[in-house]
């Protein structure tokens, strides 16, 4: 299940630094943070991407109830460190049925996030009215945190974004109505900082969203 690196932004083949490039290059995109291969889900493999990443990596703690780890990507690497995490919860929808949440930090630029949301690129910024009131609030590292719509996007999925910790935080969510998850003030935690508490997340089946939005 191991494979190789990707971009970010599209999904593509990267090619490594070498002689010609210092940077991991991606055909369409140019140079971007590669996207690690995604391996299943487990209290290892999240503690892998808290130890190595730059940004936080966000999950709602207390987990709603009924829910889920269900994965765990980074793009970054071991020069680098991690530039964009996305951890992946699944569990029961607020209206029914079953509801997928993804949570993105990223620095700008990196466009991780934009791909889960299924728009172009890289940053949400164009297709946030941030002129507007919040749509929805989370509890970010403490700090109440206001989220936006996301427009543009595909109609099966519902999309927030806002500014964390001086980073992009994304909330991505399918189906489009479990969206109604964001209005429940969630308590997001930076596990960077959970310490023993990371060996208490409930572990379920890798995600299909975190292979293919």
């Amino acid at each position: 299940m191991r494979g190789e690196p990707s971009c970010p932004k599209c999904g593509g083949r990267v090619r490594a630094p070498g002689l010609f490039a210092d940077s991991w290059q991606c055909d369409v995109h140019g140079t971007v943070h590669p996207l690690q291969p995604v391996i299943p889900p487990s209290v290892e493999a999240l503690g892998v991407v808290v130890h190595r990443t730059q940004v936080p990596v966000w999950m709602p703690w207390p987990l709603p109830v009924g829910w889920l780890f269900t994965g765990v990507a980074c793009a970054g690497d071991d020069r680098s460190g991690g530039r964009a995490t996305a951890v992946a919860c699944t569990g029961p929808g607020p209206l029914g049925g079953v509801g997928e949440l993804i949570l993105v930090a990223e620095e700008l630029g990196v466009g991780l996030g934009a791909r889960y949301a299924g728009i172009d690129g890289p940053d949400p910024g164009p297709y946030m009215s941030v002129e507007k009131p919040a749509q929805a609030k989370v509890l970010a590292a403490g700090r109440p945190t206001p989220l936006w719509h996301v427009a543009g996007v595909p109609d099966d999925r519902a999309v927030f974004a806002g500014e964390a910790l001086g980073l992009w935080l994304w909330a991505v969510v399918w189906p489009e109505q479990s969206g109604l998850l964001m209005y429940d003030e969630l308590v997001l935690t930076d596990l960077r900082d959970a310490g023993a508490e990371l060996e208490l997340v409930p572990c379920g089946a890798l995600s299909p969203r975190l292979l293919k939005p």
